[in-house]
């Protein structure tokens, strides 16, 4: 196996991408951290960032994809904790590299058994060898398997349910560390990573409908939950994990094409209004709550107008590039459904209601707070240039940025395709009814939030629905359940194992002589080394390496095969 360079059309367009989207947030955060005293720090980090993405997407192999993946998460650790005298911070920092680490193990026995059966990790051998899998003596099943454990992976990542709890806590981090990990780093890796292996997932069309199903739900799951908040950052990460599912979508029902489109147009106008959000923050000193803005348009022109530029994107408004990849994977879903996949059409009016969704609870957050009544304690004031000019040039991108996949010519779809490339006539249909959900959800919310200048309707509503709105504005209690989880079956079965004899374990070790030293040897280690400060670290990680390595001995098989491949 070889360390290498992969350049395609696909690579190629994600170097691109991401290279231009985190010069910008580069360019923004010397106005936004101007005044940090770790400023440095930050700018190291933040290019590592960049740097570990960048490697990921020209990488010629899963190995090597899989060591910048780890690297890709372990920046995020860093930036998303950067504020370490924030309790929250530290917290989401944490969330976000244990969440992430859940789906990693999977994806990890996923290219374990890639290398096992096909004897390469190698994505242009694996191309060849995954379509012709019977030949290595591996059933559907097995193929399956692997399918669904290098999803988990991506599922983590890129914030899909139900690993997505991670992500709208990464907003506590510094604006510009969430503008780069939603719209061009880390979230997007789990759909380039699906996008890469979708020669695996086209083998087994189980595993496409996992794909499919995991992206519509998580996509309309999220937008149930941002309706209800009200604070910029997080209504902003909800939509991310939203536009995720979407991408994920399409995936599932086969156009790779749709999927990297919307990721294209999607980090353009994500992180557009990311570094918007970041400038209503600095100017009103981090207060982030809709509920106490109003009319910071005419304070901050270029950030609100801006701002209302990513809002049309986003909401599949014409031309704006938002319209162009969500009408495209509208039209890849209904297709998918007319060709005898009758669950598709269930996918459809999932993805259609979340269209809808999706421009009601993003005007509803713009109108709240670029437009009605200014509050007067705010002082709200413009940005400084090198924040500004950031904000214009992602305008332009978002306006502009899908003109290059449009139905009557469809320049994308002929560069970027898996199999090949597509050439349907344009749905006009379809087209006008992306319109009319864009239309419908920014009307709404017309009538809630700027025409009824005291929210009558709306606190009605929330009294009314007091059970439905609590739900959604508590996140469905996932991350409680999470909580109640761990306490109650990780801290008990914990307890369970430590109270388990070792007589099998020292009877196994009589056996393999090399590893009754070992646990001295850390222990050692630990009583001479950094732990000695804190007196129990002097045995825990004795009793630690004497209950890790038994359970390693069952995987020493697999590791051989693997390394003597």
């Amino acid at each position: 196996m070889h360390v290498g360079v992969m350049l395609d059309p696909t690579s190629t367009m994600m170097l691109f991408m991401v290279s231009l989207v985190a010069t910008l947030i580069q360019i923004y955060s010397t106005g936004y951290m101007e005044d940090d005293p770790q400023y440095s720090v930050f700018f190291s980090y933040l290019s590592l960032f960049a740097a570990s993405m960048l490697g990921l997407v020209i990488s010629s192999n899963l190995l090597q994809m899989f060591v910048m993946w780890e690297l890709v998460g372990l920046c995020s650790f860093l930036l998303i904790g950067f504020y370490t005298f924030k309790i929250s911070a530290r917290e989401a920092a944490k969330k976000a590299f244990m969440t992430t680490r859940i789906g990693d193990f999977g994806m990890l026995l996923g290219l374990l058994f890639l290398q096992i059966v096909f004897g390469t990790l190698d994505l242009t051998e694996l191309t060849q060898r995954v379509p012709a899998y019977e030949q290595f003596g591996i059933s559907l099943g097995l193929l399956t398997l692997i399918a669904i454990l290098v999803f988990i992976g991506p599922i983590g990542k890129s914030g899909q349910f139900p690993l997505h709890v991670w992500l709208p806590d990464a907003m506590e981090g510094p604006t510009p560390v969430s503008a780069l990990i939603h719209a061009a780093t880390m979230v997007v890796a789990g759909v380039y990573l699906v996008g890469r292996t979708l020669f695996l997932f086209a083998e087994v069309p189980g595993a496409m409908e996992v794909v499919a199903f995991t992206g519509a739900f998580t996509a309309l799951f999220a937008a149930t939950i941002a309706i209800t908040q009200r604070e910029i950052k997080r209504i902003l990460a909800y939509s991310t994990v939203s536009q995720l599912g979407y991408m994920m979508l399409a995936l599932g029902v086969g156009s790779l094409s749709a999927s990297m489109f919307h990721l294209w147009t999607h980090a353009f106008f994500k992180a557009l209004m990311f570094l918007g959000a970041g400038s209503v923050l600095h100017a009103l000193h981090h207060k982030a709550d809709v509920w106490d803005m109003g009319g910071l348009i005419k304070k901050m022109p270029i950030t609100g107008w801006t701002f209302v530029v990513g809002g049309l994107a986003i909401a599949g408004i014409p031309p704006f590039a938002g319209f162009w990849s969500k009408d495209e994977i509208l039209a890849v879903t209904m297709q998918y459904a007319t060709h005898g996949h009758i669950l598709g059409y269930l996918l459809f009016f999932m993805a259609a209601f979340t269209a809808f969704l999706t421009a009601f609870y993003m005007w509803r957050m713009i109108f709240l707070a670029f437009f009605g009544k200014e509050k007067p304690e705010n002082h709200p004031h413009e940005s400084p240039w090198n924040m500004a000019f950031p904000l214009i040039v992602l305008a332009v991108l978002s306006t502009v940025g899908g003109l290059i996949g449009t139905p009557w010519a469809n320049y994308w779809g002929e560069w970027i395709h898996f199999g090949q490339p597509h050439h349907g006539e344009p749905a006009i249909g379809l087209m006008l009814l992306s319109v009319f959900l864009g239309v419908a959800g920014i009307g709404l919310a017309y009538i809630f939030y700027y025409k009824d200048e005291e929210k009558q309707r709306v606190k009605q509503l929330a009294e009314r629905y007091q059970t439905l709105y609590r739900i959604s504005y508590n996140k469905y209690y996932v991350d409680e359940l999470y909580q109640w989880f761990t306490r109650s079956v990780v801290d008990a079965g914990a307890g369970c194992c430590t109270g388990l004899t070792s007589t099998w374990w020292m009877a196994l070790w009589t056996a393999w002589p090399e590893l009754p030293g070992l646990p001295a040897r850390v222990s050692v280690t630990c009583r001479q080394g950094n732990c000695r400060p804190m007196p129990w670290c002097s045995s825990w990680p004795y009793w630690l390496s004497r209950w890790c390595w038994p359970l390693a001995i069952p995987l020493r098989p697999v590791s051989w095969e693997v390394v003597n491949r």
